[in-house]
């Protein structure tokens, strides 16, 4: 094992890290994307592709692996540096624009695991996940809940988040924290925190962007990097429906 790795040890055998190296991962957006990143690096997961075309701004800052200093500079641009200032000899290849209906497939062809960490302000997440589903890939999609994370896997093979879309209305991410919560609530693990907050969100005066906090980004880092690690040397995970919730709240 490399000497990079040796505190991997017991956790991870050398065969398991020579295999996570080089298996080529696409990252869909890096806001959250950015953190999740970093702690994929830093396990071993040196061929990753990060897809983003937005600029850093100071409402950023709360939840993001950016400084000050990056401020009006390129998402990806701005992460690549920080993960080869880590990891100089990994393969990282940023895209410094958008995912649209156009481009998706040729940008995603050729990797064998995705995270969709994308703003679902277009019909290009769902369709991100369609052609993911198309061509074997497994998408992670990570939640930030502000106390807690949320991870949903899309399989190849299953239900995809079209299937919990409501008629005549654009999904988006809190469908799917809605979904969580009665999910929750009807096997018998509430979680009141949860549902006041999607209540007090839905019902703010102006339309803003979901709250999240910088607590959730970090949990879903490491989640999101040990269901990376899982499905790369074919361990199981739970697929959608069912999902992760990390949080210390008590219903």
């Amino acid at each position: 094992m490399e000497t990079r790795y040796d505190r991997n040890r017991l956790y991870i055998t050398p065969e398991e890290q020579e295999k996570i190296k080089d298996i080529p991962i696409i990252l869909g957006g890096s806001g959250i994307g950015s953190v999740i990143a970093e702690c994929a690096l830093r396990l071993g997961f040196e061929n990753i592709t990060i897809v983003d075309g937005d600029t850093i701004e100071l409402t950023n800052l709360n939840r993001q692996n950016y400084t000050e200093d990056d401020l009006s500079e390129s998402k990806a641009d701005t992460i690549k540096n920080r993960l080869q200032s880590i990891n100089k000899t990994a393969k990282i290849t940023v895209l410094d624009y958008y995912l649209t209906t156009e481009n998706l497939r040729g940008i995603i062809e050729g990797h064998k695991i995705a995270i969709n960490a994308l703003d679902f302000s277009s019909d290009v997440p769902l369709l991100f996940d369609s052609i993911c589903q198309e061509l074997q890939i497994p998408v992670l999609h990570p939640y930030n809940l502000g106390w807690g994370g949320l991870i949903t896997i899309i399989d190849p093979g299953g239900c995809s988040l079209s299937s919990i879309a409501k008629p005549n209305k654009r999904f988006n991410e809190i469908d799917v924290v809605e979904y969580a919560s009665s999910y929750l609530k009807y096997w018998g693990n509430k979680q009141e925190w949860l549902e006041e907050i999607i209540w007090k969100y839905k019902n703010e005066k102006e339309k803003l962007s979901p709250p999240q906090l910088s607590i959730a980004s970090w949990m879903l880092g490491g989640i999101c990097t040990h269901v990376l690690f899982n499905v790369a040397t074919n361990k199981d995970v739970k697929v959608f429906p069912e999902f992760y919730l990390s949080t210390l709240m008590h219903s």
